[in-house]
């Protein structure tokens, strides 16, 4: 592999890097996929029908399909959500994102275990990646082109684009549970059901949930508050919702990106994609679909770049996404920004999430990625209703 020179170089595995390499290797592209073995995300698995549509996600990856959301309240309230004319689809990472890189291997992609170390450039000035193999050894990738999807806190991000600074990031723990068989023991559980937990006891800046993944379940808690103890919150959240009992399966934990980066690519050769690029959602923490769209603008950017011998291609992939969803990203950091800050505006959240227009209208843009402009007089319902929960005319 030192020798060759591949059209491409895709460093990290999971949904980004794995359809960024998918991708390419279906337009006919020399792919490696370098990505470390064993690495799963905390992630709650959940999989909008947009996805399932756009990328060809099989049924028999989906654990559960959930047709119910119920929010919680600092008090203990619960608002139920229930999907409308559908459900979101949830998946296991551990399994799904393996699915991803056999799918990009099996369309041509090289598939290389290890560890990125640094980058570097050749004498005449091709692109290379160091890793670290199974045994320890440093190897070699060299690439027309590089694709990085490795992380909120990738350093060859920083090192490839100069002035690049890591995204702002929630840290997220979970604990995948064993569902117990017994009916009795898993009283307070719903297997169709995703639990969101908005209490300061369990998360001052974020949310807590309980995911349901068929025999498997997460439960877990974010945070940017330095110092908070995420696994004593996700301890707190199964005391009091009835988890206790249930079996560990494994505890995972990693930074997850709230806001898009300003540049995704060097000008020259490398692009940005997934969480590198800091593509999750704010307020939601919502991340695979968004990966998998910024893995398939990455490759589609790359695509032209390599075609014109134009790097400045690479500029639309970010483009391209920001003219997408770059709007949605903006309102769900106000809501976070706003409705996060203490108990007393989660409590008044919690409230607005009965009213059926918001209900409607925010699983219609869950569902389908989409701002939903129709319907202009529930939009000034809800924004009325809004304003007197912020000014706290309205009860909570």
């Amino acid at each position: 592999m030192t020798s060759e020179t591949y059209d491409v170089v895709v460093v990290g595995g999971g949904p980004a890097g794995a359809t960024a390499a998918h991708d390419l290797a279906m337009a006919g592209c020399r792919v490696a996929m370098l990505d470390r073995a064993g690495r799963i995300k905390p992630c709650g698995g959940a999989i909008p029908p947009r996805a399932i549509r756009d990328f060809a996600i099989p049924d028999h990856l989906l654990k559960a399909k959930i047709t119910c959301a119920d929010i919680v309240s600092p008090k203990g309230r619960r608002v139920p959500m229930p999907v409308d004319k559908g459900y979101v689809g949830m998946v296991d990472r551990c399994e799904f994102d393996e699915w991803l890189r056999v799918r990009a291997d099996e369309e041509g992609a090289d598939r290389v275990t290890g560890t990125a170390t640094a980058m570097e450039r050749d004498p005449d000035g091709t692109a290379v990646i160091l890793y670290e193999d199974k045994a320890g050894e440093t190897q070699r990738l060299r690439g027309r082109m590089v694709v990085l999807a490795n992380g909120a806190r990738s350093d060859l991000a920083r090192q490839a684009i100069p002035g690049l600074k890591h995204p702002k990031c929630v840290f997220a723990y979970h604990e995948i549970v064993k569902v117990p068989e017994d009916a009795a023991a898993r009283a307070n559980y719903d297997a169709h059901r995703c639990d969101v937990i908005y209490d300061g006891r369990t998360s001052p800046d974020f949310y807590a949930w309980v995911f349901p993944h068929g025999d498997s379940a997460s439960i877990g808690t974010g945070s940017a508050r330095k110092g908070f103890s995420l696994r004593g919150a996700t301890a707190e959240v199964r005391e009091r919702h009835g988890l206790a009992g249930f079996e560990t399966i494994r505890r995972e934990g990693a930074p997850i990106p709230m806001k898009p980066l300003r540049r995704w690519d060097n000008g020259r050769d490398v692009v940005l994609a997934g969480d590198t690029a800091g593509v999750v959602a704010p307020a939601s923490g919502e991340g695979i679909y968004y990966a998998m769209l910024g893995g398939r603008l990455a490759a589609e950017a790359v695509q032209a770049a390599l075609a014109t011998g134009d790097a400045a291609a690479l500029r639309m992939a970010r483009k391209r996404f920001m003219k997408e969803h770059g709007q949605t990203f903006w309102i769900l950091g106000i809501m976070q920004t706003f409705w996060y800050r203490n108990d007393w505006t989660r409590e008044h959240f919690v409230k607005m999430c009965e009213d059926k227009d918001v209900q409607r209208l925010t699983w219609e843009g869950y569902m389908n990625k989409v701002i939903v402009r129709k319907d202009p007089l529930a939009h000034i319902k809800i924004f009325f209703k809004d304003m007197a929960h912020l000014l706290g005319l309205a009860r909570a």
